[in-house]
């Protein structure tokens, strides 16, 4: 059988070696140009992310820069949609938008009930709410982000 030796109950071994971050990719020795490259592509990432949620009438968009603050990535973007069908289209939309500019096809939870959506795009995460959903979550609390919507809330 191969190469690989069989350990307990028929399971293969587990590597040693950890698996690269979504944002680590492969290692090389030019790393101030793939630094700068990989710069540019996040800010074209999240260019395109809050202009799909802008053109889509999206509301209290929150960038948050998790750069340097967080290993699972380098941008988060929260924003609500006004029912199930408006978070749903933004949902929709920003998929289409990342599969036809090249970002290969990104993660998506939630989808069947549009509470709450997060498209997991590699260096940038989008959560999508229903007002009354991001309230009660209120995950930019997280960050000691304080959206204009919570102050006046409070």
């Amino acid at each position: 059988m191969g190469g690989l030796a069989r350990t307990h109950q028929g399971a293969f071994p587990l590597r040693s070696d950890p698996a690269p971050t979504a944002h680590e990719g492969t290692v090389s020795t030019e790393t101030s140009t793939n630094e700068s490259e990989l710069d540019l592509s996040i800010k074209a990432l999240e260019t395109l992310i809050l202009n799909r949620l802008d053109d889509d009438k999206a509301q209290d968009i929150v960038h948050i820069d998790l750069a340097d603050k967080s290993s699972v990535a380098d941008s988060l973007i929260v924003a609500s949609g006004r029912s199930h069908r408006h978070v749903g289209a933004l949902a929709d939309h920003i998929i289409r938008a990342l599969k036809e500019n090249g970002f290969g096809k990104a993660r998506v939870e939630g989808l069947p009930h549009c509470d709450w959506v997060l498209i997991d795009a590699g260096d940038v995460v989008v959560h999508l709410f229903r007002p009354e959903v991001r309230s009660f979550y209120n995950i930019e609390k997280i960050w000691a982000v304080d959206a204009p919507h919570r102050a006046a809330a409070n």
